[in-house]
């Protein structure tokens, strides 16, 4: 899916909610949302254990599961089944406010606490639907973690790749640890992301001042509001991963806050880049207009001269017009020659149609000059 379109269906979502006056926790689910797909995955310091369920049949696992390994991750894909949405809150005792934000997936990253669990939600990208984002919202509770996404599909697998093959702490850490382990996926995933929008910018810098065509600043009118969607999901992370390390309660353990504080350098980082790339953005929108009205003060220096250049003639001309008696030789012969009015005509004729042979070739008009200037 392009990014274009997915923001169109991004937009689409946001319009999805509930009539005004509607009491607090009313579930919505967007006409278009996709079929829920539960990917269950349990784990211990001993092994674990992976499953796709579909539907209802799904809870049957998921208490199984939880009674077999210390931390079970239930991964939602798809947001069109309500009673599963229900079913699932009602076997976690989750907060209805939470699972109506958890359909409304237009939320920015926030951390919620409440009595039984931790309400958390996040945006991930993917490259190649940048830079639109995706709502993630996770609830971190006693040996569980549950998600929640709208589409297919995720930035999430390198995670999953370390659980099955034991890579890594997460095996033997717990339901905050892998909490963590997918918030800084999913703040790894902006790193790519960024530096595309960076060599970007780069190439741009290197052509505007050159040939500060129109096709150059609507690039860059576009990277700009790229940077500031990503700006906008960004800049929240910031608060959220502050909260997460200092004000979670006991849902976070001491050993995990040292890992979410050097996630939460990450994300300052993230913001150093799209704030130095917007920053660039700008400057190069001046460099455009700069560039511009350089071009049109050289035009108007080469019509200046020319103007200079033909003030005399024009003197001259005047004075042609005099009509001096023919008496003389030298008193305008020509006036007396059978071609001599058809002759000056073909002069004039002559000047105009090489000035303006001239002109198209510098790029004053027409579309020679930016031709020339691509090759």
């Amino acid at each position: 899916m392009s990014a274009h379109r997915s923001g169109e269906s991004q937009r689409r979502r946001r319009q999805a909610r509930a009539a005004p006056g509607s009491p607090p926790g009313t579930l919505i689910a967007h006409p278009n949302a996709h079929a829920p797909t539960v990917r269950l995955m349990g784990y211990g310091p001993e092994g674990c254990e992976e499953h796709t369920l579909i539907g209802q049949d799904s809870l049957a696992g998921i208490r199984a599961a939880m009674t077999r390994f210390p931390v079970v991750w239930v991964d939602v894909e798809g947001l069109a089944d309500l009673d599963l949405v229900r079913a699932l809150g009602a076997v976690f005792n989750l907060h209805a406010l939470a699972l109506e934000d958890t359909l409304n997936t237009h939320q920015r990253p926030k951390l919620e606490l409440y009595a039984d669990h931790l309400f958390i939600v996040t945006r991930m990208i993917r490259a190649e639907q940048a830079p639109a984002t995706e709502q993630l919202a996770m609830f971190l509770g006693h040996g569980y973690l549950l998600t929640f996404q709208a589409e297919p599909g995720d930035s999430l697998e390198p995670v999953r790749a370390r659980i099955r093959q034991g890579r890594g702490r997460l095996r033997g850490g717990g339901v905050d640890y892998l909490a963590y382990a997918l918030l800084d996926a999913t703040v790894d995933g902006y790193f790519p992301v960024l530096e595309s929008y960076g060599e970007r910018l780069e190439a741009l810098e290197g052509t505007v001042g050159a040939n500060g065509g129109s096709e150059q600043i609507r690039a860059i009118h576009g990277l700009k509001r790229d940077l500031l969607v990503l700006r906008r999901a960004i800049w929240p992370q910031r608060e959220l991963l502050h909260q997460m390390s200092r004000d979670s309660g006991a849902w976070v353990t001491d050993a995990t806050r040292i890992f979410l504080r050097d996630c939460y350098d990450h994300v300052v980082q993230l913001t150093d880049l799209v704030e130095t790339d917007r920053e660039i953005a700008a400057g190069l929108v001046e460099l455009h207009l700069s560039a511009l009205n350089v071009r049109m003060n050289e035009v108007i220096k080469v019509l200046t001269v020319i103007a200079t250049i033909f003030m005399p003639l024009g003197f001259i001309t005047g004075l042609y017009g005099m009509n001096f008696d023919r008496i003389s030789p030298w008193n305008m012969p020509e006036l007396g020659w059978r071609f001599g009015y058809p002759l000056a005509l073909m002069v004039m004729a002559g000047v105009v149609g090489g000035l303006l042979v001239y002109f198209r070739r510098q790029g004053w008009i027409g579309g020679a000059g930016r031709t020339k200037g691509r090759r």
